[in-house]
């Protein structure tokens, strides 16, 4: 019987192709910035994409201090962290980070968005954040993506 045999493709370290992207957030809204970065880092969007596998790009994204929040969110939203200590819980709102570092803002909204487990933490290292049109990756050379274009 002639049938047709499709093998299934596995990525590995060794096969995965890694590329360095460049997006602009100016003027982006946070959380649907945040999602496409996050499909970006993880590597979803490519065909031999493999749920175990460090198989997503390098993402670098500036212009952080010109991200948009949608409502109230700049005096609603709060980030908690604790000390370790009793008693020790901190919070700040969206407004207070954004003054203090506004990098933090879109590193937090992304690292929510990836697995919780070795794999995401490595898939966060993938990411540069800067707030100014300057970084230090031009010896990369990366390809800049639109993400008014992206649906």
């Amino acid at each position: 019987m002639d049938t047709l045999s499709y093998k299934t493709v596995s990525a590995n370290k060794a096969t995965v192709n890694k590329e360095w992207v460049l997006i602009d957030a100016d003027g982006q809204t946070l959380g649907r910035m945040s999602s496409i970065v996050a499909k970006f880092l993880r590597g979803k969007y490519k065909t031999n994409f493999t749920p175990h596998v460090d198989c997503g790009d390098n993402v670098v994204v500036i212009n952080a201090e010109k991200i948009n929040l949608t409502g109230s969110k700049w005096t609603d939203k709060s980030y908690i962290r604790h000390t370790g200590y009793p008693g020790g819980q901190r919070s700040l709102t969206a407004t207070e980070l954004f003054d203090k570092d506004p990098t933090r803002i879109i590193e937090n909204a992304v690292k929510g968005m990836l697995p919780k487990n070795k794999l995401g933490s490595a898939l966060f290292r993938n990411l540069k954040v800067y707030s100014g049109t300057e970084h230090g990756q031009e010896a990369q050379k990366p390809r800049t993506i639109n993400l008014n274009e992206i649906k």
